[in-house]
Protein backbone atom coordinates (compact mmCIF):
# COMPACT_ATOMS: atom_id res chain seq x y z
CA UNK A 1 0.00 0.00 0.00
CA UNK A 2 1.29 3.63 -0.57
CA UNK A 3 2.04 5.75 2.38
CA UNK A 4 0.36 8.98 2.76
CA UNK A 5 3.19 11.29 2.37
CA UNK A 6 4.77 10.89 -0.91
CA UNK A 7 3.74 7.49 -2.26
CA UNK A 8 1.31 8.78 -4.74
CA UNK A 9 4.24 9.89 -6.73
CA UNK A 10 5.21 6.39 -7.75
CA UNK A 11 1.93 5.30 -8.76
CA UNK A 12 1.50 4.99 -12.49
CA UNK A 13 -1.36 7.14 -13.13
CA UNK A 14 0.28 10.01 -11.16
CA UNK A 15 3.20 9.93 -13.45
CA UNK A 16 0.80 9.81 -16.62
CA UNK A 17 -1.28 12.77 -15.20
CA UNK A 18 2.00 14.64 -14.39
CA UNK A 19 2.95 14.19 -18.31
CA UNK A 20 -0.86 14.87 -19.61
CA UNK A 21 -0.39 18.40 -17.58
CA UNK A 22 3.11 19.02 -18.99
CA UNK A 23 1.78 18.05 -22.46
CA UNK A 24 -1.36 20.26 -22.07
CA UNK A 25 0.79 23.30 -21.41
CA UNK A 26 2.96 22.99 -24.50
CA UNK A 27 0.02 22.01 -26.76
CA UNK A 28 -1.99 25.26 -25.58
CA UNK A 29 1.07 27.09 -26.16
CA UNK A 30 1.39 26.09 -29.83
CA UNK A 31 -2.35 25.12 -30.77
CA UNK A 32 -4.92 27.41 -28.93
CA UNK A 33 -5.25 30.98 -28.89
CA UNK A 34 -3.80 32.52 -25.73
CA UNK A 35 -6.60 34.94 -24.91
CA UNK A 36 -9.05 32.08 -25.18
CA UNK A 37 -11.03 30.21 -22.84
CA UNK A 38 -10.13 27.23 -23.49
CA UNK A 39 -7.03 27.56 -23.10
CA UNK A 40 -7.31 28.50 -19.51
CA UNK A 41 -9.50 25.18 -19.02
CA UNK A 42 -7.79 22.59 -20.24
CA UNK A 43 -4.60 23.91 -18.16
CA UNK A 44 -6.81 24.18 -14.95
CA UNK A 45 -7.98 20.62 -16.09
CA UNK A 46 -5.01 19.20 -16.94
CA UNK A 47 -3.75 20.23 -13.53
CA UNK A 48 -6.78 19.52 -11.91
CA UNK A 49 -6.01 16.08 -13.01
CA UNK A 50 -2.66 15.75 -11.36
CA UNK A 51 -2.94 17.90 -8.17
CA UNK A 52 -5.90 16.06 -7.14
CA UNK A 53 -3.99 12.48 -6.90
CA UNK A 54 -1.45 13.74 -4.38
CA UNK A 55 -4.51 15.89 -2.16
CA UNK A 56 -6.28 12.62 -2.03
CA UNK A 57 -3.49 10.75 -1.24
CA UNK A 58 -2.46 12.83 1.75
CA UNK A 59 -6.37 12.39 2.93
CA UNK A 60 -6.44 10.31 6.34
CA UNK A 61 -9.80 9.08 5.27
CA UNK A 62 -10.43 6.38 2.39
CA UNK A 63 -13.24 8.36 1.80
CA UNK A 64 -11.93 11.67 0.85
CA UNK A 65 -9.23 9.71 -1.32
CA UNK A 66 -11.81 8.49 -2.94
CA UNK A 67 -13.83 11.86 -3.66
CA UNK A 68 -9.90 13.68 -4.62
CA UNK A 69 -9.09 11.19 -6.79
CA UNK A 70 -12.58 10.68 -8.51
CA UNK A 71 -12.23 14.58 -8.88
CA UNK A 72 -8.93 14.22 -10.94
CA UNK A 73 -10.67 11.55 -12.99
CA UNK A 74 -13.23 13.80 -13.98
CA UNK A 75 -10.42 16.69 -14.76
CA UNK A 76 -9.23 14.42 -17.36
CA UNK A 77 -12.34 13.34 -18.79
CA UNK A 78 -13.18 17.36 -19.65
CA UNK A 79 -9.78 17.35 -20.22
CA UNK A 80 -10.33 14.14 -23.00
CA UNK A 81 -13.55 15.69 -24.22
CA UNK A 82 -10.97 19.45 -24.77
CA UNK A 83 -9.01 17.57 -26.79
CA UNK A 84 -11.97 15.30 -28.90
CA UNK A 85 -13.59 18.77 -29.75
CA UNK A 86 -10.30 19.90 -30.79
CA UNK A 87 -9.95 17.43 -33.57
CA UNK A 88 -13.60 17.69 -34.47
CA UNK A 89 -14.09 21.39 -35.10
CA UNK A 90 -10.79 21.56 -36.78
CA UNK A 91 -11.87 18.22 -39.58
CA UNK A 92 -8.85 16.95 -38.07
CA UNK A 93 -9.12 12.84 -38.01
CA UNK A 94 -9.34 10.94 -34.31
CA UNK A 95 -6.99 7.93 -34.40
CA UNK A 96 -8.50 4.49 -34.53
CA UNK A 97 -8.07 2.63 -30.68
CA UNK A 98 -6.05 -0.33 -32.73
CA UNK A 99 -4.54 2.27 -35.31
CA UNK A 100 -0.02 1.88 -34.98
CA UNK A 101 0.12 5.58 -34.37
CA UNK A 102 -1.99 5.13 -30.99
CA UNK A 103 -0.33 1.37 -30.67
CA UNK A 104 2.71 3.48 -30.78
CA UNK A 105 1.61 6.22 -28.17
CA UNK A 106 0.17 3.32 -26.07
CA UNK A 107 3.46 1.12 -25.51
CA UNK A 108 5.53 4.54 -24.81
CA UNK A 109 3.98 4.34 -21.13
CA UNK A 110 6.22 1.07 -20.69
CA UNK A 111 9.73 2.73 -20.79
CA UNK A 112 11.04 2.58 -17.78
CA UNK A 113 11.78 6.42 -17.63
CA UNK A 114 8.68 7.47 -19.12
CA UNK A 115 8.75 11.46 -19.13
CA UNK A 116 6.96 14.24 -21.12
CA UNK A 117 10.13 14.25 -23.28
CA UNK A 118 8.93 10.76 -24.61
CA UNK A 119 6.01 12.42 -26.41
CA UNK A 120 7.71 15.51 -27.27
CA UNK A 121 7.69 13.79 -30.90
CA UNK A 122 4.01 14.39 -31.64
CA UNK A 123 3.65 17.81 -30.70
CA UNK A 124 4.76 19.18 -34.14
CA UNK A 125 1.29 18.28 -35.59
CA UNK A 126 -1.71 19.52 -34.05
CA UNK A 127 -3.58 16.47 -35.49
CA UNK A 128 -0.72 14.05 -33.56
CA UNK A 129 0.00 15.86 -30.60
CA UNK A 130 -4.36 15.87 -29.69
CA UNK A 131 -4.45 12.22 -30.99
CA UNK A 132 -1.44 11.70 -28.49
CA UNK A 133 -3.25 13.29 -25.45
CA UNK A 134 -5.79 11.25 -25.98
CA UNK A 135 -4.42 8.20 -26.03
CA UNK A 136 -2.35 9.33 -22.66
CA UNK A 137 -5.89 10.41 -21.26
CA UNK A 138 -7.35 7.49 -22.07
CA UNK A 139 -4.71 4.83 -20.04
CA UNK A 140 -4.78 7.03 -17.02
CA UNK A 141 -8.57 7.26 -17.18
CA UNK A 142 -8.47 3.16 -16.81
CA UNK A 143 -6.05 3.24 -14.43
CA UNK A 144 -7.63 5.80 -12.42
CA UNK A 145 -11.00 3.74 -12.80
CA UNK A 146 -9.25 0.60 -11.45
CA UNK A 147 -8.13 2.70 -8.77
CA UNK A 148 -11.46 3.93 -7.68
CA UNK A 149 -12.87 0.69 -8.22
CA UNK A 150 -10.86 -0.86 -5.59
CA UNK A 151 -10.63 2.14 -3.22
CA UNK A 152 -14.32 1.88 -3.13
CA UNK A 153 -14.79 -2.14 -2.20
CA UNK A 154 -11.95 -1.84 0.29
CA UNK A 155 -14.18 1.16 1.61
CA UNK A 156 -17.35 -1.05 1.78
CA UNK A 157 -15.22 -3.83 3.61
CA UNK A 158 -13.94 -1.89 5.57
CA UNK A 159 -15.59 1.37 6.49
CA UNK A 160 -14.31 4.67 6.29
CA UNK A 161 -12.05 6.73 9.20
CA UNK A 162 -14.87 8.31 11.04
CA UNK A 163 -16.72 4.89 11.16
CA UNK A 164 -13.22 2.67 12.42
CA UNK A 165 -12.92 5.52 15.03
CA UNK A 166 -16.47 5.24 15.99
CA UNK A 167 -16.00 1.73 16.42
CA UNK A 168 -12.76 1.94 18.04
CA UNK A 169 -14.33 3.96 21.04
CA UNK A 170 -16.96 1.91 21.33
CA UNK A 171 -14.75 -1.15 21.72
CA UNK A 172 -12.70 1.15 24.34
CA UNK A 173 -15.66 1.83 26.36
CA UNK A 174 -16.29 -1.90 26.47
CA UNK A 175 -12.94 -2.56 28.00
CA UNK A 176 -13.16 0.43 30.52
Amino acid sequence: METATGGYKSLPFFKQSEIIYDFTVEFVKRYIDYKSRTKDQMEQAARSGKQNIPEGYLQKSLEGRIKLVGVARGSLEELLNDFLDFLRQRGLQLWEKDSPKAQAVRRLVYNRYNSYNNYKIYMDNPEDAANAAICLINQTNALLDQKLRWMEERFINEGGFRENLFRKRMERKKIG
